[in-house]
């Protein structure tokens, strides 16, 4: 069961490091879309933003501190999703539509980095197939 956890864990890490390295390679149109969204300054935002979900990607993929990586997207997923993708804003059907999806997503997205953290603080030192185990006890 453990490299169930694993091929999870590689699956649920890749949009993260995939979506780190658009933001890092192609800041330019990051920014000006964080900048559309009301982010403002979009390219500070974007280069905190790619550093984030690339720590936190590496750091559920690689398993060390597990628990940090978890929050990390959590908190990611969350604020890109109030910030980014607040739909209900949109007054076209089609980007309304959008947005929605890409919310729905996000808040999804969290909802699993939750989970994650959940099951790394409960398992603790038994967490499968992890480099360290969790950073913070919550015992």
């Amino acid at each position: 069961m453990d490299v169930v956890f694993l091929i999870g864990r590689i699956l649920f890490a890749a949009i993260f490091i995939g979506s780190s390295v658009a933001h890092l390679t192609d800041r330019g149109a990051m920014a000006g879309y964080a900048e559309s969204r009301g982010v403002k300054p979009g390219q500070p935002a974007v280069w905190v933003t790619g550093g984030q979900i690339l720590l936190g990607g590496l750091s559920v993929l690689l398993g060390v501190w597990m628990d940090v990586g978890a929050i990390l997207l959590a908190l990611f997923t969350l604020s890109a999703a109030l910030l980014m993708h607040a739909f209900w804003r949109d007054k076209d059907p089609v980007t309304r539509q959008q947005e929605m999806t890409q919310f729905m997503k996000d808040i999804s997205l969290t909802g699993a980095s939750l989970i994650l953290l959940f099951l790394v603080w409960e398992l603790g030192d038994a967490t499968p197939l992890t480099i360290t185990d969790p950073l913070f006890d919550v015992d």
